[in-house]
């Protein structure tokens, strides 16, 4: 398989994290007792996919990825817009349904957007001076490094812009509550995700050179 057509892979995957985040991410589900986004699941996908393409390929080429993402999820979300805005035949009885799940408030899809903006932004700058600070090296704290610090940019930049005033409960403590307990289990996944990283860089390089 070619390297060219291993990076459209991963690229594919990277955009499929993000939409399935953002269109799947209004249910909340329980885990440990905490509530959280069912998003929270797709969303890490996108940070190792980041890290891998820019150990391999270097970060432009990663930086081109996020930018195709966020036109691929306008685009998904303009199309959605226009899809619930169209009046529904008379024989599709479920209409109301539809436009509950597919809406999202205007505030919550712009916070979505600077959050993945920024974060991925900070995710490759950080990822590539650790890669510096390092020699290349310690590719698993180079990984976690720059995911760790890049998952509380996005989670807090999206809980403020989000939610922050929306009623007297969102107050700034508990908006920081809430964020930390997102941020530990994305910190968790990102953990988990580190055997997977070492994975793909070495499927991607296909050699016998050692990945440290």
């Amino acid at each position: 398989m070619k390297k060219e057509f291993k990076f459209i892979l991963l690229a594919s995957i990277f955009i499929a994290g993000l939409l399935s985040a953002n269109m799947l991410g209004t249910k909340i589900t329980v885990l440990f007792g905490v509530a959280v986004s069912v998003g929270i699941f797709a969303y890490p996908l996108t940070f190792m996919i980041t890290d891998v393409i820019s150990e391999v390929f270097g970060k432009e080429r990663a930086k081109q990825v996020v930018w195709s993402a966020l036109i691929a999820q306008i685009l998904v979300l303009l199309l959605i817009y226009i899809s619930i805005k169209l009046p529904a035949a008379d024989r599709y009885a479920l209409n109301n349904e539809y436009v509950q799940v597919f809406s999202s408030s205007l505030r919550m899809i712009v916070a979505s957007l600077i959050a993945f903006v920024v974060s991925q932004t900070h995710d490759i700058w950080a990822f590539n001076f650790w890669k510096i600070k390092t020699k290349g090296r310690y590719l698993w704290f180079r990984n976690n490094a720059s995911t760790f610090v890049s998952q509380a940019i996005d989670t807090l930049l999206f809980m403020f812009i989000a939610f922050y005033g929306i009623s007297d409960k969102f107050t700034v403590l508990f908006i920081l509550q809430l964020s930390f307990s997102y941020w530990i289990f994305k910190i968790i996944f990102a953990v988990l995700d580190t055997p997977f990283i070492y994975l793909l860089v070495r499927w991607l390089r296909k050699d016998n050179s050692k990945i440290l």
